[in-house]
């Protein structure tokens, strides 16, 4: 069997070696990139001198060819493909003849991969962007239908102050936000050049990397050939920037699997986004909900994975580095399969506003009201919440009736019970981004300007 290497070698490499470390079953998904890569690498080989101008059109039309066959599923892969980038140079080399062999002049598969890799995430991460803003989108609009909808507010899920429904939507939207801002960030960081870093320390031949990092579309070009060819920053940033939308998923699922059970009843799902039971009729579940939960576990580990495995490589390319794929292809496919599946699901869950209002207008939800109330009459907020505190506790261990105890208080009254009325606490919270109607308004046109500027900001590339 030859190898890339086999001038060095007196024998072909092991079954065992082959099996252990081939890549091609899941690195194969490189081919575009690497054809790209591949063309852009050629023409600059023409625009220097190193390919005669036949030779860069003998090479550009086999890389075509190679690219139509592997589109449309007829390329033959050979035991002797390690990975996507021998078997694409092998193909090449077949059709295009000896000139074909000299595709890889001037090049490593150490910079040539860096390069796909690149290229391949700055792909996925623009598609990731489109689906994150879609997601806010579904948000923003149940949002606004929602209108003087609330509900309890929770801390340590226990009931703690009504919110607008619109309110608790949006601070999904606006943690979205901040996902997509890494993630643009991170593709700005990672739009560098790799290609003509070579194994590690460049090349003697008069290659000319800028002009190709221009060609394949890049807004920079590598400064250090070492720090090209070992970098996998943008692999590890952009795995945490993807773990965290999935933790923010994660929670949206959570809060979804509680809302939609009987004891909460804060919904009812759509048919066509849960399933049902194979023993129990009555049962609809919310397994997207819940697995979005389980996924960003896997998140996590295949963030925690890669910083595992890059945390003890010294300079410069090691082999180690094959491991930064598959954690990466599984992120992405996972946030983008699971930001499409919590869009339908938003979009068609339908609210129960009947049940939220009863739960949020339980007569305790209105403590830190009547405290406030009697802070803004001089009263000092620990003596005032100490006073509702203790008629808390005297409704909930006798029984008494709260509105009650409160307008017969001497320094409540008649006039502080009307805050245990329907309603009422949820329309109180007046400050900027508070839970209330006046805040929430001017938040919605807020959290609209802000997403027409974040699809403004989207790669259409």
């Amino acid at each position: 069997m030859s190898t890339l290497w086999h001038g060095r070698f007196e024998r072909g490499p092991a079954e065992e070696l082959l099996a252990y470390t081939v890549s091609l079953p899941y690195d194969q998904r490189l081919f575009p990139d690497d054809i790209d890569g591949s063309r852009a690498h050629v023409r600059g080989l023409g625009r220097v001198g190193l390919l005669e101008d036949a030779e860069v059109q003998e090479i550009l039309a086999a890389l075509d060819r190679v690219d139509a066959e592997l589109t449309d599923g007829t390329f033959e892969f050979l035991p002797s493909d390690e990975d996507i980038h021998t078997a694409v140079e092998r193909r090449v080399t077949e059709i295009a003849g000896p000139v074909g062999g000299k595709l890889h002049t001037g090049r490593s598969r150490n910079d040539q991969v860096a390069t796909d890799l690149r290229l391949f995430t700055k792909r996925h991460v623009a598609l990731v962007a489109h689906r994150l803003v879609e997601v806010q989108q579904v948000l923003l609009t149940r949002a606004e239908e929602a209108g003087d909808a609330y509900l309890p507010g929770y801390t340590h899920l226990q009931r703690a102050q009504p919110v607008l429904l619109a309110h608790h939507l949006l601070a999904h939207g606006w943690a979205l936000s901040r996902d997509l801002d890494r993630l643009l960030d991170a593709r700005r960081r990672l739009d560098v050049s790799p290609l003509g870093a070579g194994a590690l320390a460049g090349s003697s031949l008069p290659l000319d990397p800028e002009s190709v990092a221009d060609d394949l579309g890049f807004a920079g070009v590598f400064d250090n050939s070492l720090d090209a060819v070992s970098d996998r920053d943008f692999v590890a940033e952009v795995l945490f920037d993807l773990t965290l939308v999935g933790v923010h998923l994660s929670r949206i699922g959570e809060e979804i699997v509680l809302w939609a059970s009987e004891e909460f009843g804060f919904c009812r799902l759509d048919d066509a986004y849960s399933t049902g039971s194979s023993m129990l009729p009555q049962k609809k579940n919310p397994d997207i909900a819940e697995l979005t939960r389980g996924k960003s576990g896997r998140l996590i580990g295949n963030l925690t994975g890669l910083l595992a495995t890059l945390k003890g490589l010294p300079l410069a390319y090691n082999r180690d580095l094959q491991e930064d794929k598959e954690p990466l292809f599984d992120a992405l496919d996972q946030i983008t399969l699971g930001l499409s599946a919590v869009e339908g699901l938003l979009a068609t869950t339908r609210f129960d506003h009947t049940a939220m209002a009863a739960a949020a207008d339980a007569p305790t939800s209105s403590a830190t009201d009547l405290a406030e109330h009697l802070v803004a009459g001089g009263t000092p907020f620990r003596e005032a919440h100490a006073i509702v505190g203790a008629l808390v506790r005297q409704h909930l261990d006798e029984g008494a009736d709260l509105a009650a105890l409160v307008a017969e208080h001497p320094d409540l009254g008649p006039s502080a019970a009307e805050l245990l009325g329907p309603g009422v606490a949820a329309r109180r919270r007046t400050t900027r981004g508070g839970g209330g109607p006046g805040p929430v308004a001017d938040q919605v046109e807020r959290f609209r300007a802000r997403l027409a500027a974040d699809r403004e900001r989207l790669p259409t590339g």
